[in-house]
């Protein structure tokens, strides 16, 4: 069944393999430092970085806000021998599986360049109707541009996998999906043999991206949501993680890391996000702290997932009301900025690391803030308070 993402969430599959024809240089370690400033990071010595960049103004209810956008740089092998200040994220010698890239515009996307901006080895797994398009635009060169890391190489996806989460095995598989013609070329796609495969390819993975998500209904309020709308809900953007580390969790080395994404419907009312999409998420949330228990203490893996903000993403767009909710977002977060795809990729990549050895069982929001907010102060009820607003 087709997996599409919500709110920047996407579902994915691929198969063999991709390479470029250009050289790549290995990224290596990347580096978080912040200055007194607060707004941007400080410039690091590795020159793997976080930094930020203003490319463009936004006006919103009579009020100028400025857009930063973060940005990964990552350290060729050259410059590993220089001094590294800050704290760094080092993945070299890690790999990591991200479930859920068919584009190059979505948070999975922007979580497997953060990964390799750190050094870590990327596969990605990509739904099956999704996978000729998308090998197809990576073997033209139509995804160069945003494949260049900060040194500029090129982020190199080791294979790609196709892959369909709602499905654990193939017995699981009907027939009328086996004769579809969108899945024809394509074989061993199951959870199940996706796990056998990247076995069977490189034996073992470090880190496990769960970034998919479907909900066929999910413009229908729930009282008008059918079950079979709502179970789908719940089996592909859910279930699907549990699936997941299941089958990937044999294949993990110890001391590995697992993300998520979800959003904050799982916790706040959100009209539009419907088709048992917002229980979808509640789930998922209950079960990370569940995960994150059992996998910890048989496996030493750590399981998280970040609650992302809106995003203009493609799949985002199948819900009708994500520039809306951006524009909400701008109005009303503590940080009036529009929320970058690499700023989700650079907490994903923090949460990989060392860095976050200790963290397990959270909800990481990277919102500007907008989950701490209990009212939206642009309403006209608060008109003669004296908000304050972004004036940088």
């Amino acid at each position: 069944m087709a997996a599409t993402a919500a709110s920047g969430l996407q579902m994915a599959t691929a198969r063999p393999c991709i390479s470029s024809s250009r050289r790549v240089v290995k990224a290596g370690a990347a580096v978080v430092g912040a200055n007194s400033k607060g707004a941007s990071w400080s410039k690091l010595a590795s020159g793997s970085h976080i930094s930020s960049i203003q490319p463009f103004q936004r006006t919103f209810m009579s009020s100028s806000v400025k857009l930063n956008k973060v940005v990964t740089k990552a350290m060729s092998e050259s410059s590993e021998s220089k001094p590294v200040s800050g704290l760094p994220i080092d993945l070299r010698g890690k790999r990591a599986f991200i479930a859920g890239v068919a584009d190059d515009n979505g948070y999975g996307w922007a979580i497997a360049k953060s990964l390799a901006a750190s050094g870590a080895e990327i596969l990605v797994g990509t739904w099956v109707p999704a996978l000729n398009i998308f090998e197809s635009s990576l073997r033209r060169g139509k995804f160069d541009e945003s494949r260049v890391l900060p040194d500029g190489s090129l982020m190199e996806i080791t294979k790609v996998y196709p892959l369909d989460a709602v499905f654990d095995n193939p017995e699981d598989v009907p027939e009328d999906v086996k004769a579809n013609k969108r899945y024809a070329g394509s074989s061993k796609w199951t959870v199940q043999e996706v796990a056998e495969s990247v076995k069977q390819d490189f034996g073992s993975i470090d880190i496990l991206v769960h970034s998919l998500a479907n909900g066929p209904e999910v413009t229908k309020p729930l009282l008008e949501t059918s079950r079979k709308g709502y179970l789908a809900a719940i089996s592909a953007s859910s279930y699907s993680y549990i699936s997941l580390l299941k089958h990937f969790i044999p294949i993990m080395n110890p001391g590995g890391s697992s993300i998520s994404l979800t959003y904050i419907a799982s916790e706040r009312i959100i009209p539009g996000y419907g088709g048992g999409m917002s229980s979808a998420k509640a789930a998922l949330e209950s079960d990370t702290r569940v995960l994150a228990f059992e996998a910890g203490r048989k496996h030493r893996i750590r399981v998280n997932t970040i609650s992302a903000g809106p995003l203009r993403s493609r799949a985002a767009k199948a819900i009708g009301f994500i520039d809306t909710m951006i524009e909400y977002s701008l109005a009303n977060a503590p940080l009036q900025k529009e929320l970058s795809a690499d700023e989700v990729g650079n907490a994903a990549a923090f949460l990989a690391s060392p860095l976050a050895s200790a963290v397990t069982g959270t909800v990481m929001y990277v919102d500007n803030g907008l989950n701490a907010m209990g009212v939206g102060v642009d309403s006209p009820i608060f008109k003669d308070l004296d908000i304050p607003t972004d004036k940088h």
